[in-house]
């Protein structure tokens, strides 16, 4: 998941400026991505589409009334709803950028998520604890962001 940007009135041309900084992060994160699904907003416009093609993107609409097309973009908005904006007073758009480029380095870095055992997708998977009197003696260390909205728990060293 990567943050781009956030306006109050999204124009054409800011969507294709957010596709160049999209190709750009892919770029520097060394990304082999094939595939940008995109609904049917007008603002996702022939300019958009060219200029994700011409980098090697093939790019997908969602289909008209099929929900399930768009599931995945539909569930990080709720997680993001519900453990960050419905618990933050959020004063101006630098503060809400701030507080969802927080959010998506835990998404994307410690929390846990239901596929691969639980690992995040930026972070390897942990070794399992085998002999049963190892769980007793491990510490837990908890680490706040954002005030302690967000809480990050690891195993102390």
């Amino acid at each position: 998941m990567r943050i781009l940007g956030a306006t109050p009135h999204p124009t054409a041309e800011w969507m294709v400026q957010l596709g160049r900084n999209l190709l750009m992060d892919l770029e520097d994160a060394r990304s082999k991505a094939k595939f940008l699904i995109r609904d049917r907003d007008s603002k996702f416009t022939a300019a958009f589409d060219t200029l994700m093609t011409d980098a090697g993107l093939k790019v997908v609409t969602t289909g008209i009334r099929i929900p399930r097309m768009n599931s995945l973009i539909e569930r990080w908005i709720q997680t993001c709803r519900r453990e960050l904006l419905d618990r933050t007073l959020i004063w101006n758009q630098s503060h809400l950028l701030h507080a969802l480029r927080e959010f998506e380095t835990h998404y994307n870095g410690h929390r846990s998520h239901r596929a691969l055992g639980q690992a995040a997708p930026l972070r390897p998977l942990p070794h399992p604890i085998d002999a049963p009197g190892e769980s007793r003696h491990l510490d837990v260390r908890r680490r706040d962001r954002l005030g302690g909205t967000l809480h990050e728990y690891q195993h102390a060293a």
